[in-house]
């Protein structure tokens, strides 16, 4: 279990992140918000990469920094850059990652076959980093952070910059790999949330916003999501009276949609609610 006490990250004046509270148990739990809501600036509190202001992180009952090492052991981390070694083959890759959690050398061998199979990578791990695709790269970085069986697994942002094909597999894989284990993913992509999250963190400006279910969360806007039909134009200048929400093309009909407390009279409901309604909904409206 992780607990989270009134966290808090100031940098001088400016609050990235304001007395955030949360209990994680077991389960994928998807972090939503905007870029600059605070998203990494949390999970990076987290893994103790960076200094709190305030605040207490206390997993099953003790503070990390009294744990320390033994607590950052139990911690994978895909982070949201890609820094890789180029000339580096994915066995030297998992290995070197393997020699800095102090693990031995045949349990690393053994787990580096393992998780590179996992994740699809096994016949080209005598392959050099340089040669992968994003995806391929953000793969490693996967098993990376599964080696020495971490209880609590970080992935900041890791289907980003990917094509769709390689994007739904890894999502597959994080689903494949989350059992039994605290996994928090932070993205802006929301259907990678919708697809595999049992729960969802909301943030917006350093804040909690919600704390619920995909299910619970598109419950709560039932009524508030709604569309206006019209030409190009109509929509077009609807748009940018409006300032948010999304332009859709359907065949040759045009659609912009936009969830709101009070909709206005020339939206028509829509019961089509999706998580993306949700981001919409709470970080950017009227709320």
């Amino acid at each position: 279990m992780l607990e989270i006490k009134n966290l808090t990250k100031k940098y001088g004046e400016h609050t990235v992140l304001d007395h955030v509270s949360l209990r994680l148990e077991k389960g994928v739990y998807g972090i939503l918000g905007a870029n600059g809501a605070g998203k990494s600036t949390f999970l990076n509190l987290i893994t103790d990469n960076v200094k709190r202001t305030t605040g207490d992180i206390l997993y099953n009952g003790t503070e990390i920094l009294t744990l320390g090492a033994k607590f950052r052991r139990k911690v994978g981390y895909t982070p949201q850059l890609q820094g890789m070694y180029e000339d580096f083959t994915a066995g030297q890759f998992m290995r070197y990652i393997g020699s800095l959690k102090a693990m031995k050398n045949r349990e690393c061998r053994k787990q580096t076959q393992e998780l590179l199979a996992l994740v699809g990578l096994d016949s080209v791990a005598h392959k050099k980093l340089g040669s992968f695709s994003g995806g391929m790269r953000q793969r490693v970085l996967l098993a990376a952070a599964m080696l020495d069986q971490p209880e609590i697994l970080i992935l900041d942002e890791p289907t980003a910059g990917l094509d769709p094909e390689e994007r739904i597999r890894l999502r597959n894989h994080i689903a494949e790999i989350s059992e039994n284990r605290i996994v928090l993913l932070a993205t802006h992509v929301v259907d990678d949330i919708e697809c595999i999250a049992e729960k969802v963190i909301l943030i917006k400006k350093g804040v909690i916003l919600r704390f619920s279910s995909p299910a619970d969360l598109m419950n709560e806007i039932n009524g508030k999501v709604g569309e206006f039909y019209g030409t190009f134009e109509e929509v077009n200048a609807l748009k940018k009276e409006y300032g948010k929400g999304q332009t859709i093309r359907r065949g040759n009909k045009f659609v912009f949609r936009a969830a709101e407390e009070h909709l206005p009279d020339s939206f028509h409901c829509v019961d089509n609610i999706t998580l993306e309604d949700v981001y919409l909904y709470y970080a950017e409206g009227r709320t």
